[in-house]
């Protein structure tokens, strides 16, 4: 047993993001080794305009359950590559609406059977393992009980109670 796994929930976001920079580094080099210049990062943004024509800032932020402001830095990212463009909202001239350009559609084109082979190469090491396989539906619930628990309040509450030495 390492460091990490030996001091249990004291290090879970440090694991957490551990895991997510090593599997994120994983799909990158697949991108890198098929010769397509896409990052992990914007997957989800590619993915949504996958599923929508059109979708403003504010819904892609709500979607991705990233703040207004990050949303907004990955859209001017991936406009000053070319791959998306914004219009303004017919409905509402506040609105900025994001869609794919031409070159974005055909970097999609290339993408969508690499997410194919990832599902697929994803699903051989869940069957792999039986642990594994329960991965998805401990972290969909470790994030329901996080939305719901205010760890910071119940840990302070239990810092009140508990007698300790102030440094």
């Amino acid at each position: 047993m390492n460091l990490y796994q030996s001091l249990g929930y004291l290090v879970l976001g440090s694991r957490l993001r551990r895991m997510s920079e090593t599997f994120l580094s994983e799909i990158n080099r697949i991108y890198q080794n098929e010769g397509i210049d896409f990052d992990a990062s914007w997957f989800p943004v590619f993915y949504l305009l996958s599923k929508n024509d059109s979708l403003s800032i504010k819904e892609l932020s709500g979607q991705t359950e990233v703040s207004h402001p990050a949303a907004s830095q990955l859209i001017t990212n991936l406009k000053n590559r070319k791959l998306v463009e914004t219009t303004v909202s017919a409905d509402d001239g506040r609105r900025q609406m994001v869609q794919f350009t031409d070159k974005g559609r055909d970097l999609l084109k290339q993408i969508l059977p690499i997410w194919d082979a990832i599902s697929a190469g994803m699903n051989e090491l869940e069957a792999s393992d039986s642990k594994i396989a329960g991965i998805l539906p401990a972290i969909s619930a470790l994030e329901n009980s996080f939305r719901a628990y205010n760890l910071s309040g119940k840990v302070g509450d239990k810092l009140k109670t508990i007698p300790h030495e102030k440094l």
